[in-house]
């Protein structure tokens, strides 16, 4: 009779084709809206004083200690007047950058603020984009053209420390407040207690905000279509992730009808976190008029989606750090609240 044949075991070859585990980085981002951050005795706005030396120095403090607790490794400021008091709250925070910039606030700003960057990673190149290409150009009413964003867009391509190229948008959107018409000199001439008067400059708000987001469609779509370099959007957008003018930015929800619009789509990292148990109730990063919004927002092209076939890595959890908010209203606080996510990144086959 014929002995059975032996046991099968497992052979040197069988764990050779065993899929390796994934070697996992991590990096930290986050947004920050300043409120106004300007040097002593500057005058950012007519109708606002300057900072006293001592204000300006309750400012620094808090805002450094803002900056320690978030301990990102590449942040994004709104709001900044004076690139000097962006450094001035980055080093009280105690934490060391290779980079910390606010192109066109170097000698100070001017007429708006400037957007900002705080990097652990290496700059390979810096770029503040204020025009929009020909074809963008929207007519506003009573206004005529508009051509350019208030405050220009800083686009900033890093290297990790595992030799990913990355690159990163800071935007500071055009706001929701009524945009009235004023003369040469900054005087308004309309009524501004007229509702009719306010809902046409509402309106000119909402157009301005929507051009630029379109403008700013068109500085996504050359990043990330057809490309596998991923992109972070760290920014005050003035509108709610779902909203038509921050949908015309990420088109996240194009795909319920083009799978293939995945390639030049963004993803709001709150909503493609991980670790789905972590998410708060309540994540808003301003309130006005008593109601909270969530304004300040981190999106992210497919490579940190954990469910792309193209994922070099994940958003692991992201927080909203707004207790702040109700507190008191001093103005070395800021009026926004702040958003830190945790991206995983594959260390191996990048």
């Amino acid at each position: 009779m014929n002995s059975p044949p032996p046991p099968l075991t497992a052979t040197h070859t069988d764990a050779a084709v065993a899929p390796p585990v994934a070697s996992l980085a991590t990096l930290m981002v986050s947004n920050c809206n300043l409120l106004n951050l300007a040097l002593p005795g500057r005058l950012f706005y007519d109708n606002q004083d300057p900072y006293s030396t001592d204000e300006y120095g309750r400012k620094i403090d808090w805002l450094g200690a803002q900056i320690a607790r978030l301990n990102a490794d590449v942040a994004g400021f709104q709001e900044v007047w004076d690139e000097a008091a962006l450094k001035a709250a980055v080093a009280r925070s105690g934490l060391r950058y290779a980079h910390v910039l606010a192109p066109g606030a170097e000698a100070g700003a001017v007429g708006t603020p400037r957007v900002g960057l705080a990097s652990r990673l290496q700059v390979e190149a810096v770029a503040s984009i204020a025009d929009f290409a020909l074809h963008e150009h929207v007519q506003v009413p009573e206004l005529g053209a508009h051509t350019r964003f208030e405050r220009p867009v800083l686009h900033a391509t890093l290297r990790t420390r595992h030799g990913l190229r990355l690159h990163v948008l800071v935007v500071h959107l055009k706001s929701k407040r009524p945009k009235y018409l004023q003369d040469a000199a900054g005087n308004p001439i309309e009524d501004r207690d007229d509702p009719v008067v306010t809902v046409r400059a509402t309106l000119r708000s909402l157009v301005m905000r929507g051009a630029e987001s379109a403008a700013l469609r068109g500085i996504v779509l050359g990043l990330v279509q057809r490309t596998r370099d991923p992109l972070l959007l760290l920014g005050d957008l003035n509108d709610s992730p779902h909203s038509v003018t921050c949908q015309m930015v990420a088109a996240t929800q194009a795909i319920a009808y083009d799978r293939q619009a995945r390639d030049s789509a963004l993803f709001h990292a709150y909503e493609v976190q991980t670790e789905p148990a972590l998410k708060r109730d309540m994540a808003y990063s301003h309130v006005h008029q008593g109601w909270p919004e969530t304004l300040d927002q981190i999106w992210v092209s497919e490579e940190f989606v954990s469910n792309s076939r193209f994922a070099l890595g994940d958003v692991r959890r992201v927080e909203y750090f707004n207790d702040h908010l109700h507190e008191s209203r001093e103005r070395f606080r800021s009026d926004h609240g702040f958003v830190r996510a945790l991206l995983r990144l594959k260390t191996a086959g990048i």
